[in-house]
């Protein structure tokens, strides 16, 4: 079982710093809220990407709409067992099993 503590920030001290008088961390407290009023007033980020970040991005955007399933080569699979024409190449079913074997070790 646990429990939370909570009411206290991580960027504020629980205690004053050794040495350091307790007006102080409260001035400093005051400073850094204007510092974070005015930061977030005043966004200027920004962001330049590489043109190598650009072709991947673009490389991301064609394999997102790129089908997983090729359709033509299904419907022809279909209909070619549905004929009864479809042809098993036991062989070559066997060596892509023996190399899919292969590469798990």
């Amino acid at each position: 079982m646990s429990n939370k503590i909570s009411g206290f920030s991580a960027a504020q001290p629980v205690a004053p710093v050794k040495g350091s008088n307790s007006s102080a961390v409260a001035t400093e407290k005051q400073g850094e809220a204007a510092g974070a009023k005015a930061a977030a007033t005043q966004s200027t980020d920004q962001v330049t990407l590489t043109s190598s970040a650009r072709s991947l991005q673009k490389i991301e955007e064609t394999i997102a709409q790129t089908p997983v399933v090729n359709a033509s080569k299904v419907a022809a699979v279909k209909q070619a067992i549905s004929s009864g024409t479809y042809q098993i190449d036991s062989a070559k079913v066997a060596d892509k099993l023996l190399q899919f074997e292969s590469g798990l070790k």
